[in-house]
């Protein structure tokens, strides 16, 4: 079944209907969602979440531009979090340089201490980076990222860059802008990186795939990205699901049902 890597249930665009969503994926083919944090909130609620829904996990952590509510008791109370058994990963994390706030400096400081905190833990990461190629991944080759392991979520980068992610063991995140015009970039990156190293995600309710860009996202939309990337690779739908889904389940320690 489709495992959606990175959503949002948490977020107020889905206070409306989160239960009536959440009850129909099943039958959409929908086998099991992370629940990302993005500040100290958000990643309490996936929890919440994910003790709620039996298919759901959690990432704990602060997105790059959360960063200034961090503080050593924060810290601690991730940490805490992070010991839950539904718990699967540190994020999401990085830097995003897209914004002027919060500034690179300080961002970069709470990267290099959530690192820290997913190596103490043991468990992967969520990199979010945007506008940042170079400094994250000087970050993540100065605190030997590779021997944490993860993903790098919504990639946008160039495919040797993908290359270079890949060689250091993580995976490639992907999701609706592999369907927009302008993805060409993010083709690319899925052209030159083997399938197994491929997740699938939507960031709902964030980037929709066409047809259905602009408007609330959900999980019920991977299918769009399913083919896209069927049609890149030259495999089967099924083979997508199926591979993506055993990419998943390896990345955030979740054992397969037989």
């Amino acid at each position: 079944m489709i495992f959606d890597t990175h959503a949002h249930y948490d977020d107020g665009q889905f206070d409306e209907d989160r239960e009536a969503l959440i009850a129909s994926f099943a039958q959409a083919g929908i086998g099991k969602v992370v629940n990302i944090g993005a500040n100290m909130t958000s990643s309490a609620k996936s929890l919440e979440l994910a003790h709620k829904y039996d298919f759901f996990y959690a990432a704990v952590g602060a997105h790059p531009s959360e960063v200034e509510e961090l503080d050593d008791n924060a810290m601690e109370k991730l940490k805490k979090w992070s010991e839950d058994k539904k718990c699967v990963a540190i994020g999401e994390i990085g830097l995003d340089y897209h914004w002027p706030d919060p500034s690179p400096e300080v961002q970069k400081k709470w990267f290099v201490r959530q690192l820290e905190l997913a190596r103490c833990v043991k468990l992967p990461i969520v990199i979010h980076s945007r506008e940042a190629a170079k400094d994250t991944m000087d970050i993540m080759i100065s605190e030997h990222a590779e021997e944490i392991g993860g993903v790098v979520h919504c990639f946008s980068y160039s495919k040797e860059l993908a290359k270079e992610y890949v060689d250091m063991g993580f995976y490639i995140g992907v999701g609706g802008v592999i369907t927009f015009k302008n993805g060409r970039k993010l083709r690319e990156a899925v052209e030159e990186t083997p399938i197994e190293r491929i997740l699938l995600e939507t960031d709902s309710p964030y980037l929709s795939p066409e047809p259905y860009r602009g408007k609330r996202n959900s999980s019920l939309n991977l299918p769009y990205v399913v083919k896209e990337i069927s049609n890149i690779k030259g495999i089967s739908e099924e083979d997508v699901i199926r591979i993506t889904e055993e990419n998943a389940m390896r990345m955030y320690g979740i054992l397969m049902e037989v």
